[in-house]
């Protein structure tokens, strides 16, 4: 029996077979479709010197309770060496209800800032020049207010719009697949969308207008393979969206940014990234012509992967995020946040963000994977992985071109389907103990964890409300009403609704306010029936 037949079979999360060795003739790509970095296509990276001219940004999200207590960790972070701030917002605020709206109430500050107003976004950046540091803002349905706050806030400090610097998610597909926090129907809301891409290309040309989210599909149980698909799917449906609406593709593209999760499966993770920058250069180049070299390459944000952390022996997490930040460094992230030891218990402590954030130092500071750029190009698993995932991911864009495109997918439930598939078998691994979780299923241990977890104050949902209140009452009525009724009525037509959306928001108008009036306009999105 040879070492091959004597050996289990093991996969990847994509049904990748990984044998035992790897040589020459397993990897089907060459040096063309490899190329160097900062070269067509980009499989190693998208630019020449990756971090020998300049590390990736170090981000930790972070946001809870009050602006004002969101401000204070900020501070913290960017006083431990943290490059750029990545904000959380609070459920409601994701929703488009102020804090209180019925349906806000035991929400408020919990899994991230309550944002009511342009008053709350004051002081969640109070003492940070927001043309120094650059802000990530994980927001979809609500992305145009807060965007619109952003450039209102740098106003009043100063900073003119062309300033400022950073990315708001405003991925909104993604929400109809895995993640839920939607409000319009996906036509309506990718009008939006549009409408930021086309103010932005104008007025914020250093914003980056979207950040086109694999991450959420992959922590709804999706394999590497869809996370790629799914995420350059969407894509493809946005940049359509706005060819459609009259911009042109290099008028847009260039600002488009990807989020991508970091997960456990170091080979085939790393791989991942190399695959999905090759296939988006080849996409905006073959099937939209786009002709500015960045327009064709991906950029992307990673974050460690959230749902393989475990309440279990919580300390052990550290391990995991370790091995999955050090993937997204060798794949070639252009920021990253590492999740916290403590975040399957509760929000983030001091002491485990600092943790976290010391690790990507580490990596970044005094592992030496820095020094060169891609440094497992040319390793024959990984450029087969690569090759791999690539031939996949493009079955389901075929698939999805097949239906008529993703929004007809989404609105069929097929890539729904598809996930809800990858994470019933990856569970029937776990309960099989096919699939080893430290912990959880092998080497478990009888004890209680000791790592502290963050309590929110319930007393700050009481003040929220009464600050939302107060902005009300102390406005100037007629001028927020007739910034509202601007809005409204911009809805109603092909207008582009970024300039009234700032002016209601410089009038005091609130999130849920402007919500409302788009809701009376587009309606809301109940779901798949």
């Amino acid at each position: 029996m040879s070492t091959k037949e004597a050996v289990k079979k093991v996969e990847t999360s994509s049904g990748i077979e990984m044998e035992v060795v790897f040589r020459p003739d397993d990897v089907q790509s060459s040096y063309e479709t490899v190329g160097d970095p900062g070269e067509f296509p980009y499989t190693r990276g998208p630019y020449a010197t990756m971090y020998r001219g300049k590390l990736w940004t170090m981000r930790q999200y972070a946001g809870y309770a009050s602006a004002a207590e969101s401000n204070a960790r900020y501070r913290y972070l960017l006083e431990q060496g943290q490059s750029g701030l990545s904000v959380a917002f609070d459920l409601p605020t994701q929703m488009g209800y102020d804090s209180d709206h019925y349906l806000a109430r035991g929400e408020v500050g919990k899994v991230g800032v309550a944002i009511d107003s342009i008053d709350d976004l004051e002081r969640l950046f109070e003492g940070i020049p927001l043309d120094k540091v650059s802000t990530s803002m994980t927001i979809n349905s609500t992305a145009a207010i807060l965007l619109a706050m952003y450039i209102a806030v740098a106003r009043k400090q100063g900073v003119s719009a062309d300033r400022i610097s950073g990315t708001i998610q405003n991925d909104i597909l993604k929400e109809y697949i895995a993640r839920g926090t939607y409000i319009y129907p996906p036509r309506a809301s990718l009008r939006i969308v549009t409408d930021i891409f086309a103010y932005c290309a104008r007025e914020a040309p250093k914003w980056n207008t979207i950040s086109i989210s694999g991450y959420h599909i992959r922590e709804a149980g999706s394999t590497a393979a869809q996370e790629i698909a799914f995420t350059l799917a969407d894509a493809i449906t946005y940049v359509q969206a706005a060819i459609d609406s009259g911009l042109d593709v290099d008028e847009f593209a260039p600002r488009l940014a990807f989020f991508f999760n970091s997960h456990n499966q170091f080979l085939e993770e790393l791989a991942k990234f190399r695959a999905a920058r090759r296939m988006w250069a080849h996409i905006m180049r073959d099937r939209f012509g786009a002709r500015d070299q960045r327009s064709l390459t991906l950029r992307f944000h990673a974050q460690t992967a959230g749902s393989s952390l475990t309440a279990q022996q919580p300390e052990v997490n550290v391990v995991r995020t370790t091995i999955q930040a050090l993937a997204a460094v060798l794949g070639g992230a252009q920021s990253l946040h590492t999740n916290s030891m403590d975040e399957a218990l509760g929000l983030p402590t001091e002491h485990a963000a600092r943790i976290a954030l010391r690790t990507q130092q580490v990596i970044g500071y005094e592992s030496g994977v820095a020094a060169t750029a891609d440094p497992l190009g040319g390793a024959y698993a990984v450029e087969h992985l690569t090759d791999q995932l690539e031939r996949l991911a493009y079955q389901y864009i075929e698939k999805i071109d097949e239906l008529g495109g993703m929004l007809r997918a989404i609105e069929t439930g097929y890539v729904q389907r598809e996930i809800e598939k990858a994470a019933y078998d990856y569970q029937r691994a776990v309960e099989s103990q096919d699939q080893v979780v430290v912990g959880v299923n092998r080497f478990v241990v009888d004890e209680t964890s000791s790592v502290p977890v963050l309590r929110v104050d319930v007393s700050l949902e009481r003040e929220q409300v009464e600050r939302v209140r107060a902005v009300r009452a102390k406005r100037d009525q007629s001028l927020a009403s007739r910034a509202l009724d601007n809005v409204e009525r911009a809805a109603q037509t092909d207008e582009n609704l970024i300039p009234h959306i700032i002016h209601a928001v410089e009038s005091y108008a609130t999130l849920g306010e402007i919500s409302d009036r788009l809701r009376s306009v587009f309606g809301e999105y109940a779901g798949e029936r």
